[in-house]
């Protein structure tokens, strides 16, 4: 499982004119990827990654000052640029694979008690965020 981390002062996701995930308050972005053999362990150390890491303002974790998260499923996380101009999309698992993973995640997160937003699996999504710092990472796990 792959997630791009992104601290932000603000974050939303829109589908088709409607905003569906958003959060108005300091916290995380996270594009979550999945590949073909993650699963339930993947799931669980993306979650504490997330709540976790220490990369909030004055070195806090989402834990530490209760922010909230906006999740959304990315699968061109796992694209090969490696050859020609078109982006291979194989180490990307297939979405009745993906959804249950991403969603195991916000799950996980929940159960954590953090506030936990999302975008639509599988929709077109337009994704907007003030990114604060700025502040990215890579987490493979």
């Amino acid at each position: 499982m792959r997630t791009v981390l992104q601290r932000v002062t603000r974050a939303r996701v829109v589908v088709g004119g409607v905003v569906v995930g958003e959060i108005s308050r300091p916290g995380l972005l996270a594009l979550v990827g999945v590949t073909h053999d993650d699963g339930p362990e993947q799931v669980e150390r993306t979650a504490r990654k997330i709540a976790e890491l220490r990369i909030l303002r004055e070195e806090q974790s989402v834990v530490d000052t209760g922010a909230p998260v906006l999740v959304v499923s990315q699968f061109t996380l796992y694209g090969d640029t490696r050859k020609g101009r078109r982006p291979s999309w194989t180490a990307a698992a297939p979405g009745p694979v993906a959804e249950p993973l991403v969603d195991g995640v916000v799950a996980a997160l929940r159960q954590r008690g953090i506030e936990v937003a999302t975008g639509t699996f599988g929709a077109d999504m337009e994704v907007s965020l003030v990114n604060d710092g700025p502040v990215t990472l890579v987490v493979d796990v």
